[in-house]
């Protein structure tokens, strides 16, 4: 929902590290590699019970993804690095509620599946809309530093994060906010559809 409006303060807080990095021709491909390796400590993490710890790791994913883009732009985009970011992200953000589930099956696992379900609705409703909109030589004016075509909606980045942040800090409250993040990414999912209704039509130029 904000992600267009952070992004400038991100890449500004970003910017310094990602020329040190660049400067010692640290590639983008391989922070996101980098970012993805911990993001799989995140999760081990939460299968063994260590949510504080886990939310270190969730952060410092984060902070990784957002260093890959800035390095990037200033090394030169390329194609397998826009392929990198959104694969990558995909599987990180689905292995977080699945890292609950495996810690402890009863409590977690059924709004795990039903949060890892509501992703496959965003990401997959986001990718189609990218692909169709990039074919049709569409342009997003609020991304337009992606590698590939972004689409908004009420869930993005920045609400999952704070989602996963609050289910690090309040285990207890999981299927609450599991649930609630659910309903959320299925009207996303809903409204994309939608606007690919509309958009794609062939109504429009």
């Amino acid at each position: 929902m904000i992600d267009a409006r952070i992004l400038p303060l991100q890449r500004a807080a970003l910017q310094p590290v990602a020329l040190f990095l660049a400067r010692r021709a640290v590639r983008a491909d391989t922070i996101s590699i980098a970012g993805f390796l911990l993001g799989l400590v995140a999760f081990a993490a939460l299968c063994f019970g260590s949510e504080l710890l886990a939310l270190f790791f969730i952060a410092s994913n984060r902070i990784m993804d957002g260093l890959d883009g800035a390095v990037a732009r200033i090394q030169g985009p390329s194609d397998r690095g826009a392929f990198l970011d959104i694969a990558l992200d995909m599987v990180f953000y689905a292995l977080i509620p699945l890292g609950f589930a495996v810690q402890d099956p009863a409590v977690y696992a059924l709004p795990a599946a039903v949060l890892i379900v509501s992703f496959v609705g965003t990401g997959s409703s986001f990718l189609a809309y990218s692909t169709v909109a990039a074919k049709l030589g569409h342009k997003a004016p609020s991304f337009p530093t992606k590698g590939i075509y972004y689409v908004g909606g009420l869930a993005e980045g920045f609400e999952t994060i704070a989602v996963f942040t609050l289910m690090c800090i309040l285990p207890e409250s999981f299927s609450i906010i599991a649930y609630s993040f659910a309903a959320l990414c299925a009207l996303t999912t809903v409204i994309r559809w939608r606007q690919a209704w509309v958009a794609f039509s062939g109504d429009e130029p």
